[in-house]
């Protein structure tokens, strides 16, 4: 069974009126989950907690430690295929809400493992032994762009198409999901967060945080500050995970 502490903030930024962020932090099941949300008026809103309480739903009654790993990728599939649907259906009964959406990532730990679904230009990262990684691949204009050669990283984090992206919860019945597995070792650490965080804070400055000897609480107050103090453009969610024992 993994020990995981964790800590999580919210912050609506300095340049929008409402938070369309959503998260779910559930330590004692291994469970996180983050979700920015797009649309109109309060649209976005609407769709980044259809994801957070679809993912409350489906896992909530769960036993993870008497569960496969397989059995466990199968429940976070329904829980995007099923959010995504009710998203649709939101729109669909909802005309003035047409184009909502969301990104979606959930985290679980499931004895020395961790699974992750991934939709979107959310990120979830790893830090672990000094360095920062980030784990998952942005869904994005701009990142399918790097990925071919045609512009460099450095281009990316300034380019002003880097909000287009090209999967979201909401967008097609037909849902293409990430599903990325792998090892936990000890005094990992686990970093979901949304664009208002990424896009604002170079990763040097996430690592140099995280590498800090501060509590958890303390990190990601940090990295939301650091958010706010570059221009804080969008709301920013931080969820932070540190393996204590596995």
């Amino acid at each position: 069974m993994i020990k995981v502490l964790s800590a999580s903030a919210t912050d609506v930024g300095l340049r929008r009126i409402n938070n369309e962020d959503a998260s779910l932090t559930l330590p004692e099941l291994g469970l996180f989950a983050l979700s920015d949300g797009m649309g109109g008026a309060a649209a976005g809103e609407i769709a980044s907690k259809y994801f957070i309480d679809t993912v409350s739903e489906v896992f909530i009654n769960q036993n993870q430690a008497s569960v496969s790993e397989e059995s466990l990728c199968t429940l976070v599939q329904d829980a995007f295929r099923l959010s995504n649907q009710r998203i649709i259906n939101h729109a669909i009964e909802h005309p003035h809400d047409q184009g909502m959406g969301c990104t979606g990532e959930l985290l679980i730990f499931h004895v020395d493992r961790y699974l992750i679904g991934h939709v979107g230009d959310s990120r979830i990262y790893l830090f672990r032994e000094g360095k920062l990684r980030q784990i998952t691949k942005d869904h994005s204009l701009v990142q399918l762009q790097v990925d071919q050669g045609i512009i460099t990283s450095e281009e990316a984090r300034m380019h002003p198409m880097k909000n287009i992206i090209l999967r979201a919860l909401g967008s097609n019945p037909a849902l293409s999901l990430d599903i990325i597995k792998g090892t936990v070792q000890i005094n990992d650490m686990f970093l979901l967060c949304s664009d208002g965080l990424s896009d604002m804070v170079a990763d040097a400055e996430i690592q140099y945080t995280l590498a800090s000897t501060q509590t958890v609480e303390y990190k990601v107050q940090s990295l939301v500050n650091a958010a706010n103090s570059a221009g804080g453009k969008d709301n920013i969610t931080v969820i932070l995970c540190l393996v204590e024992s596995v």
